[in-house]
């Protein structure tokens, strides 16, 4: 059922934090080649490495168009529900529901607008029709009812909850004019208040260096580890321009409470060596005219803080970087009764665009 008369907040719900437990978590296969080398092979490779990496943990709920259906359903991967799910791509935190619950235990879902990341103004593909359906088709597989925005533009991976009240997102994206150019800053605060059940917008200012894609995605520089203590990307190097962003991030945090009043603790985790795509990655992509292009020595927005948080255990990307191990020994640290499980592969999901926060969606347990 779609809800349209009220909000979640007027209904009692609010968004969980992604360490509250999971019912299951949702990804969607990659295919497109305009986005993905080589066919998408390496991708896929990688997003098997991920899924396979949650299924030991918890459910997962793997969406695929029809043309991959058959080949994924072979793969016969454990704890792996595989659905038709038609899509553009395959960034399910962003295109997928956004899940609220209840003091009683019941679940409903938001349906945001989807539009390729800033429609016809800044977005990175077009069309983008098959991925505005996808929260819908994923209500209708939980069997919950949803509140759909027609006209409010918002991806999943722009939000983070610490499930008490606080939100976290950044100016970069929100206030991009490809989203919702027709609102204020404090017009878009009140919906994701209302939408999310929260009682604080926290305004990180900007996103991972080179993070073009989404305009800045907050998963990708920083997260809530409990309430009232985030971890950020962080670079030591003044010279870098990653440097100014975490900055920046580091001044405006310490300087907030959060919605209980709480100073925040901020954990810093240092960013990756700089990733830029090689020759031969930009040739594996096909050149498609109003996809967003692939080119050799771009540099990609390599973050270690785009993890996924499952039940029990920290889906954690690694580039084979020198920072890997102190990134690995820092999160275990955060969350010493959690499992690190790394995705040595996820280089290839990078140079997609996102990392491993952006392809999954958590179903919270109601």
């Amino acid at each position: 059922m779609r809800i349209n008369d009220t909000t979640p907040k007027q209904d009692g719900f609010h968004m969980p934090s992604e360490l509250a437990e999971h019912k299951c978590t949702y990804l969607l296969w990659p295919e497109r080649p305009d986005n993905w080398r080589n066919g998408a092979k390496p991708a896929q490779k990688a997003f098997r490495q991920v899924v396979e990496a949650i299924a030991k943990h918890e459910p997962v709920v793997l969406g695929v168009n029809q043309s991959q259906y058959s080949h994924v359903l072979g793969m016969n991967m454990k704890n792996v529900q595989v659905v038709e799910i038609s899509n553009n791509d395959s960034w399910v935190r962003d295109t997928g529901a956004t899940f609220v619950v209840n003091n009683n235990g019941d679940m409903r879902a938001i349906d945001w607008a989807f539009n390729g990341y800033g429609g016809l103004v800044n977005g990175i593909y077009f069309p983008w029709d098959l991925d505005d359906a996808i929260a819908a088709k994923m209500t209708a597989i939980e069997n919950v009812d949803r509140y759909r925005l027609d006209d409010f533009v918002l991806e999943g991976g722009s939000i983070h909850s610490d499930g008490e009240g606080t939100i976290l997102v950044t100016e970069e994206t929100l206030l991009s004019e490809g989203r919702n150019p027709d609102k204020t800053k404090e017009e878009i605060e009140q919906i994701l208040l209302e939408y999310l059940g929260a009682e604080k917008v926290l305004w990180v200012p900007k996103g991972i260096y080179m993070d073009e894609d989404t305009n800045g995605h907050v998963d990708n520089i920083v997260q809530f580890i409990a309430p009232g203590k985030v971890i950020l990307a962080w670079e030591d190097n003044p010279e870098d321009p990653q440097h100014e962003r975490s900055q920046m991030a580091y001044n405006y945090l310490m300087s907030e409470t959060d919605a209980k009043g709480r100073h925040l603790e901020i954990v810093k985790l240092h960013v990756p060596n700089v990733v830029t795509i090689t020759k031969e990655e930009s040739e594996g992509i096909d050149s498609v005219e109003g996809t967003f292009p692939r080119n050799e020595g771009d540099r990609l927005p390599a973050s270690y803080i785009n993890y996924y948080n499952c039940n029990g255990a920290i889906i954690l990307p690694l580039f084979n970087d020198p920072h890997d191990q102190a990134a690995v020994e820092t999160l275990q640290q955060c969350f010493p009764d959690r499992v690190i499980e790394t995705i040595p592969l996820a280089r290839e999901i990078l140079l997609g665009g996102g990392n491993i926060h952006c392809i999954t969606q958590q179903v919270p347990k109601a």
